[in-house]
């Protein structure tokens, strides 16, 4: 399939995003990686989210979405490079500070291209399973263990001994910590966490239902 690079430019600020996150999806879609739209959009919100922050607001940005081998690549350019992004690793109560470390988590790789009229942050995500147990988990378990990972409850120590009580009690609180942020996130975007909540038991309960039937 041929995956010729897309390129937008807009403006940063926060009605953008909704409409960003459309483009991704559409043009996922038509490149055949439905399985990386989740990954993609959360990536280019949480990208823009970095502009519209530390370079501010009304910023003219790009948004490019290409292919680098067997990686979908996400750019978001801006004309700032003093304002370069950071990793940073904030404690489980932490209110911000995790927008590139969840980048970090959910992609292979990212980094920050300077340019001599601004800079580029990207980030690459692998268009197939990186392993024969990473397909076997399946994108919903892996992104949930680098989700918990990023919030720094259930560590290598404890993910050996998942079975037990206590990597189980573990797990809960990081689970916890990760939707109590969704809904915050939500909430923040105008949504009604309510029925967002309703509409993912729902779409549990389907998806558990088929896998059981496979």
């Amino acid at each position: 399939m041929v995956r010729s690079p897309y390129v937008v430019e807009f403006t940063a600020r926060e009605e953008e995003v909704a409409a960003l996150r459309r483009v991704v999806r559409s043009r996922l879609v038509g490149w055949g990686l439905r399985c990386l739209v989740d990954e993609a959009q959360l990536c280019v919100s949480e990208l823009v989210a970095n502009v519209i922050t530390h370079v501010g607001a009304e910023t003219p940005t790009t948004l490019s979405l290409l292919m680098n081998g067997t990686f979908l690549r996400i750019e978001v350019g801006d004309p700032d490079a003093r304002a370069l992004p950071t990793l940073v690793a904030p404690d489980a109560e932490a209110e911000d500070g995790r927008g590139m470390a969840l980048v970090a988590a959910i992609t292979d790789r990212w980094g920050v291209s300077l340019l001599g009229d601004g800079k580029v942050t990207w980030c690459e995500i692998a268009t197939g399973p990186v392993s024969p147990d990473e397909h076997h988990a399946g994108p919903r378990v892996i992104r949930s263990e680098a989700m918990h990972g990023l919030y720094g409850i259930v560590g290598e120590e404890q993910v050996g001994r998942s079975a037990g009580l206590v990597g189980a009690l573990k797990g809960e609180e990081a689970a916890i910590h990760i939707i109590t942020d969704l809904l915050h996130w939500l909430s923040a975007h105008g949504r009604d966490v309510d029925e967002v909540l309703d509409r993912a038991q729902v779409r549990f309960e389907t998806e558990a239902h088929r896998a059981s039937w496979d």
